[in-house]
């Protein structure tokens, strides 16, 4: 879901003019690209969001190509190549360039798409094999963009953090699905708030509560495995249950306006609307948190999934000169404000040819991940859990062998003390 549909062309224009004036950038792989070669582009994960953020990165650049793909489903994989070679979009289609022999699919199509000779890799698998992926990335010297969330548990979080270091390391660029920090109304309003627009910030509301996401019925030729990855929105291993894989846009926003992580978090939740089939999963639909941040400020959070709910999407930070809600003071004119979908790949290609300073989000998005994997952890407990805590321990959830002929039960739902 995009949540800014115009296209401004201001942002555009500039990313053809300086890349002109650049001339010649040399990237961390040692080649040299002029501003008129093209970057080669790779999607890894061509599920819907996964397509989506390819198509939104041929948009959001000049001198780009798609020119290869993998998935680990051959059905999926074919679905996404035909839905991006026929978008109608000059901006799309001109720009898409994958052959056969640059499709890959099976357990080890990222690995062979990351031997291919792309610069760019856009991560739109699931939550589950991120750390991997993006591990693999980062070794193969290919800039990221990455879909959020990080990882699962915290035994993920570390690998990615490790491979988003490593980024660092070797100057790759590193840009997460975390938009609203490439959002113009949340990006000026945030700097406002850090300029002290409403004083010092003691407190904030984080909210997603919104309906039921996708579920889908098992079909008569799925082993147990696949149906987990296909119905991925309904298993915890598989994507962190929704404070995890949703909430932590908003949770992310909470660490950008306060410039820290949480030092502790208490939190309950359960599972009140969603039925007690196996199609529903092992996950919560609902989660309350109250998380304790630096200097005492504390933010309450609220997500959850329910057939018919209110609360809305948002976040208001209060402070001792007035409140915000963390978008509300865009100075610049709203024909400026481009799709923050776009909008992020945009500034990620500005900064793979040095139009704009290095980016790595890597830890950044991590950190945010694991603000929604703590306040799981506390619910599914019942107990305070600390940011310490949570970063040390040795929860792994994902499972360590993936073999289509072996079970993979549904876990039960997790009950607090138990």
């Amino acid at each position: 879901m995009s949540e800014g549909k115009t296209e401004g062309m201001t942002r555009r224009d500039f990313t053809k003019l300086s890349a002109a004036a650049a001339g010649l950038t040399i990237l961390s792989s040692g080649r040299a690209y002029a501003a008129n070669n093209k970057l080669r582009v790779g999607l890894l994960g061509c599920g819907s969001r996964g397509s989506g953020a390819a198509t939104q990165h041929l948009i959001g650049n000049d001198n780009v190509e798609l020119v290869a793909m993998a998935d680990l489903f051959p059905d999926r994989l074919n679905a996404s190549r035909q839905k991006i070679a026929e978008n109608k979009d000059e901006r799309v289609a001109g720009k898409f360039k994958v052959t056969d022999k640059m499709c890959f699919t099976g357990w080890d199509a990222y690995k062979k798409i990351l031997e291919t000779d792309i610069d760019v890799i856009i991560e739109g698998t699931l939550p589950y094999s991120r750390p991997k992926h993006v591990e693999a990335a980062v070794e193969a010297g290919k800039h990221v963009f990455t879909e959020k969330p990080a990882a699962v548990d915290p035994t993920g979080i570390r690998q990615f953090i490790a491979a988003a270091e490593k980024a660092t390391e070797k100057k790759l660029c590193f840009v997460a699905g975390t938009q609203r920090r490439h959002q113009l109304n949340y990006v000026e309003t945030i700097k406002k708030l850090h300029d002290g627009a409403i004083g010092d910030i003691r407190m904030m509301r984080v909210y997603w509560c919104g309906g039921l996401p996708f579920v889908h019925d098992r079909a008569p030729n799925w082993s147990e495995l696949e149906y987990r990855i296909r119905n991925w929105y309904a298993y915890c291993w598989v994507c962190g249950d929704n404070i995890v894989e949703q909430h932590v846009h908003n949770l992310d926003v909470a660490n950008w306006v306060l410039k820290a992580h949480p030092v502790s978090v208490f939190a309950s939740g359960g599972r009140a609307w969603k039925p007690m089939e196996a199609k529903y999963g092992d996950m919560y639909d609902q989660f309350s948190c109250d998380y304790e941040y630096p200097n005492g400020v504390r933010v309450f959070s609220m997500s959850r999934h329910w057939g018919k709910a209110d609360g809305g999407v948002f976040e208001v930070a209060y402070g001792s000169k007035g409140e915000s809600k963390c978008m509300d003071m865009m100075d610049s004119p709203q024909e400026k404000m481009v799709d923050p979908y776009v909008q992020e790949h945009t500034d990620l290609g500005n900064a793979i040819r040095g139009v704009t300073p290095y980016i790595n989000e890597g830890v950044q998005v991590a950190e945010s991940t694991m603000t929604a994997i703590m306040a799981r952890m506390s619910a599914y407990t019942g107990k305070v859990v600390t940011w310490e805590d949570a970063m040390k321990s040795d929860l792994s959830i994902v499972p360590q062998e993936f073999d289509f002929t072996k079970p993979y039960p549904v876990a039960p739902i997790p009950v607090p003390g138990m």
